[in-house]
């Protein structure tokens, strides 16, 4: 669902200051910081195993952090606060579809699960449109290319409204077509206050911060105090 410049995020600002992350007796990144203000777009760049989607998984909440701070406003969140507070919303590698649904069904069931509101046909349909997948809707996600599936998986930032988008490898499978209306998506949520983070290796054609993950990986010192 496509909005207005007129309906606007709040002024919360997103700081992360000295973040680290330890893996498998591993320190992924430490002395990790940045601000991302409403309107910012943040772009993570990095080879991999570099931590992208460690970070992305540390922000969400679904890892703990090592050390470190991560506040959305004047709180400091961690954890599952950060869905509690309808900060942000997160897409990481696996879509989370279920194969026997419909996207219909699909989008019903996660606005249930996250909002505890029933979905719109209207809101599915305008978000469907934005995406190319308003033929879709109503069949089983088990037919869906790899492409479409990755798009139906991207549906949830338009059908829940968050200020903070964490997105991992957005771009990743989409043709041309599908990368621009990806694109356009993303710069109508900067447009109105939002935030997005985002972790790719194709370029995103918009302007913004750069993080690279290179510059805060960790040496064996980091490592002292857990063994």
């Amino acid at each position: 669902m496509l909005k207005t410049r007129s309906m606007l995020f709040s002024e919360k600002c997103l700081k992360v200051q000295d973040l680290a992350c330890l893996r498998g007796g591993r320190m992924v990144f430490a002395r990790l910081g940045f601000d991302l203000g409403p309107g910012e777009y943040l772009h993570l760049a990095g080879s991999n195993g570099s931590g992208k989607s460690t970070l992305l998984r540390v922000l969400a909440g679904l890892l703990p952090a090592y050390s470190g701070s991560v506040c959305y406003g004047y709180h400091n969140i961690a954890g599952a606060e950060a869905a509690r507070e309808g900060a942000m919303i997160y897409s990481g590698h696996q879509h989370g579809l279920k194969p026997v649904l419909s996207l219909r069904e699909n989008c019903s069931h996660l606005v249930q699960l996250m909002t505890g509101e029933k979905l719109a046909d209207a809101v599915l349909e305008s978000a469907a449109t934005a995406l190319g997948l308003v033929d879709l809707v109503d069949m089983p996600v088990r037919f869906f290319s790899s492409g479409q599936t990755h798009r139906a998986a991207l549906l949830r930032f338009l059908l829940i409204d968050r200020p903070l988008w964490l997105m991992d490898e957005p771009t990743v499978g989409l043709d041309d077509d599908n990368r621009a209306r990806l694109e356009t998506v993303m710069r109508a949520h900067i447009d109105r206050g939002g935030m997005i983070i985002a972790a790719s290796h194709d370029p995103i054609r918009l302007t913004g911060k750069k993080l690279n993950m290179a510059d805060y990986r960790a040496g064996s010192e980091h490592l002292e105090h857990w063994l």
